[in-house]
């Protein structure tokens, strides 16, 4: 068996010339660029470099980006009513607001808030709901990454099992929801913390979506042979081989385990490019009034 990678620069490449095509297609019929807004509170570091990649990609395909920090001592209210000037703004296509927040401010209460129309980031109750549903939504950025991922590469999910570890609302929850929809048609399981026997429920899965945050935690002895692994994770760890004193791992402990595999994605090159560019697909689609008709 010959292992394949899954290369998500490539394939996020090929995505953004068509986004960037889409766009001059859109200014020379006289609409405006699509406008991103991304909201950072605090110096968080990961925060910033991943709102930096952000700015690059919406450069990259045309749109208009717009980056608006706050300090670290931000109230609850004063971001509240920001998302509310946000929501209001008609020059403003979709935004995001940065995750993690500073303590003082309540995660879901900033979610809720944003308009579920210029949620790109999907995270609001009414694209999740509409997600769940089957109904055009605005999909969480990183499981639909993934789809366009095994949709390149002509991966077959019509009864595969697919395993997915971690439930976190950001990627396990709705990519579980994704693969079995219609279309897909996997059967899922979905793993986290208290799974019974962790290590054989996901040697059963023809496809493994490895997205718990824990560093190089499924060992080949968790995968059979011919599956397809996805690897969510990213976890920053020291490192004396690099210039930046660290190095990126994913979920998954690559050297061993890709040999096992079908096809794999690397950490970084894989998952990660996919994210950022499904953001600006659902800012086009924010722009286009797709999901949400006026």
């Amino acid at each position: 068996m010959t292992m394949k990678l899954i290369d998500g620069k490539e394939v996020a490449e090929q995505m953004k010339a068509r986004i960037a095509a889409e766009v001059a297609a859109m200014v020379a019929a006289g609409a405006k660029a699509p406008h991103l807004v991304a909201v950072l509170v605090g110096d968080d570091g990961a925060s910033q470099t991943y709102v930096g990649h952000k700015e690059k990609c919406c450069a990259e395909v045309g749109f208009r980006s717009t980056v608006i920090r706050l300090a670290g001592t931000t109230t609850e209210a004063e971001l509240l009513a920001l998302i509310a000037a946000l929501n209001d703004d008609p020059d403003v296509d979709g935004f995001i607001v940065q995750l993690p927040l500073p303590a003082q401010i309540g995660e879901q209460k900033v979610i809720e808030a944003i308009d579920p129309r210029k949620d790109v980031d999907g995270f609001h109750p009414i694209n999740v709901g509409r997600m769940v549903a089957g109904l055009p939504a605005y999909v969480s950025a990183t499981p639909a990454g993934i789809l366009q991922l095994l949709k390149y590469y002509n991966i077959e999910t019509a009864g595969k099992h697919c395993v997915v570890v971690g439930r976190s609302n950001i990627v396990g929850r709705p990519m579980a929801n994704l693969l079995s929809q219609k279309g897909w048609d996997c059967t899922v399981t979905l793993c986290h913390s208290r799974t019974r026997d962790l290590p054989s429920v996901v040697r059963s899965g023809d496809i493994i979506v490895a997205a718990l945050g824990k560093a190089e935690f499924i060992t080949a002895d968790m995968v059979r042979e011919g599956a397809v692994v996805i690897d969510v994770g990213i976890t920053r760890v020291p490192s004396e081989k690099t210039k930046s004193g660290w190095k990126l791992l994913g979920d998954v402990k690559f050297d061993e385990v890709a040999p096992r595999c079908s096809y794999i994605t690397p950490v970084p090159g894989g998952v990660g490019p996919m994210t950022i560019v499904a953001l600006m697909d659902n800012t086009l689609k924010a722009a286009r009034k797709e999901i949400f008709s006026e």
